[in-house]
Parts: C-alpha cells; sequence; structure tokens
C-alpha cells in the first residue's frame, strides 16, 4: 500500500479504472483476468481450507467422523469470519500489488517481466536502491508460507481420494502416501527451476489454470451446499447461491473467451 502511495498514481484515472474496467478481445487479455480469478479463487484453498477445519476439531479432540459431524452456530461464525476477513485482506494486498506495477512498470512501458528483477523495480518509488532486498524478502517470506499451504494442499487431496491416511499432524511413518505427494511435490517444483524453466512464467500459467479449473469446483460445491439432503437446516440461502452461480458464469466466460481469442 505504501509503494502505492509513494508512486503518485493520477487517483482520477485509479478510481475510473476501479469502477470501469477495460476490456480488450485479445487472447493475452483474457489470460490475464483468469490468471487473476486463478489466483484469487483458486482450487488449491477448497482442499486446504476443508482439511484444516477438520484438523482443528482432532485437536480438539473429535477424532472420528461421528464426532465431527454438524456444526455449532459458533463454528460456522467462526469460519465465515475466517474465510471473509482472509479474502478481503487479500484482495485488497492483490488490488494495491497491481496498482503500484501499474504506476511503475507499466507507466514506463515495461510490461515484460521475466525475472524477479524486473518485478522488483516497482518497489523503486517505496525502496530506492534496496528494492531487489526489499523484495527478495518478500518473496522469501511468501514461499515459506505458501509452499508449505501449496504442497499440503496436493497431499490433502491426494490422500482424501486414495482413501491414504495423512495429515500434517502425523509423523511421516504412518503417513507415508502423504508426505510422499509434498516430497514429490517439492522435488518437481526444484527440477523445473533447475531446468532452466522462467519461474514468473509458471506462476502466471499457474494461475491461468488454476483461473481454468477452479469453476467446475465451485460448481461441486455448490451443488452440495444447495442439497437439503447433505446440510439440512444450513443449506444455502437463495442470494448466496446466486452470487456462486455468477462466480461461475463469470469465469467460465473469461476462460472460453480466452480460448477463443489466443493466437
Amino acid at each position: 500500500m505504501l509503494a502505492a502511495l509513494f508512486a503518485k498514481p493520477d487517483w482520477a484515472a485509479v478510481l475510473r479504472s476501479t469502477f470501469v474496467p477495460h476490456v480488450e478481445w485479445s487472447g493475452v487479455y483474457w489470460a490475464t483476468l483468469v490468471g487473476i480469478f486463478g489466483t484469487t479463487i483458486s482450487p488449491y484453498l477448497f482442499f486446504w481450507q476443508a482439511s484444516q477445519e477438520v484438523e482443528e476439531e482432532r485437536a480438539q479432540g473429535e477424532l472420528t467422523v461421528e464426532a465431527r459431524k454438524g456444526a455449532t452456530n459458533a463454528e460456522l461464525r467462526k469460519s465465515r469470519t475466517d474465510v471473509v476477513t482472509g479474502m478481503f485482506f487479500s484482495n485488497l494486498i492483490m488490488y494495491f500489488i497491481i496498482l503500484t506495477t501499474a504506476a511503475t512498470l507499466h507507466a514506463h512501458g515495461k510490461t515484460t517481466i521475466i525475472t524477479a528483477k524486473d518485478a522488483a523495480e516497482a518497489l523503486r518509488p517505496l525502496a530506492g536502491d534496496g528494492a531487489y532486498w526489499l523484495f527478495s524478502l518478500g518473496l522469501i517470506g511468501a514461499g515459506m508460507l505458501g509452499v508449505p499451504v501449496l504442497a499440503g494442499s496436493s497431499a490433502y487431496a491426494v490422500a482424501e481420494g486414495a482413501a491414504w491416511r495423512g495429515s500434517l499432524a502425523d509423523r511421516p511413518g504412518p503417513a507415508r502416501g502423504f508426505y510422499g505427494v509434498i516430497a514429490v511435490g517439492l522435488v518437481l517444483g526444484l527440477a523445473l527451476d533447475y531446468a532452466g524453466f522462467n519461474a514468473v512464467s509458471m506462476l502466471f500459467w499457474s494461475a491461468v489454470l488454476n483461473g481454468v479449473l477452479a469453476p467446475p469446483l465451485i460448481v461441486i460445491v455448490l451443488l452440495l451446499t444447495g442439497n437439503r439432503k447433505v446440510m439440512g437446516s444450513r443449506k444455502n440461502p437463495l442470494w448466496l447461491a446466486a452470487l456462486g452461480w455468477l462466480t461461475v458464469a463469470v469465469m467460465t466466460a473469461a476462460s472460453i473467451a480466452m480460448f477463443a481469442t489466443w493466437r
């Protein structure tokens, strides 16, 4: 946020572009939009959030499926607050990252980011010549926070699908398959990096892939949460279901537009 303020953007143009977005009929534009959707509504978050809710219940002594069945109003309020707060601040941060980059790199014609050093230039209004080191520290911190979540989400998804025992609370011995998935994910990531693949491009296209894969998962969530046999009295209200289906429609339309316009 501070970097965006130090960049001194044209605030009239910022407000106008925020509420009246510019639309282009090009593959690059739609791929970027799908990537933003994929970064905001990432499929791995579905698995991570659900798994961590179960982990918290296990930590409280609810060790069986029967013991964890159902949820109190207090538990639902806590979960809702957790999700809403997390999504609000993550989107606020994303907004100012986009704004800072637009006011620095894009404003000076630099529209192709190849390396982390290129991206660090967006922080120059705040950090000056120390922008590279500030960005590096931020990147290391983000990796330490994000890698366990990404690898853990994959492990939870695969373990649940294969009916393996697996949890970050377990020791590696009884959960070999679970920790094996984490190990394979980390090794594969390192291998791609040392093989010379562009890390920035991989981040971008992984976000695009997330944006393409998210709508089917959202549909499954909507069908489950809208089914009274599954949810009982906790069934989604009409307005929330409508927002969910609108999200599916927008993300699907963006993906179709990307494939239709890509050359």
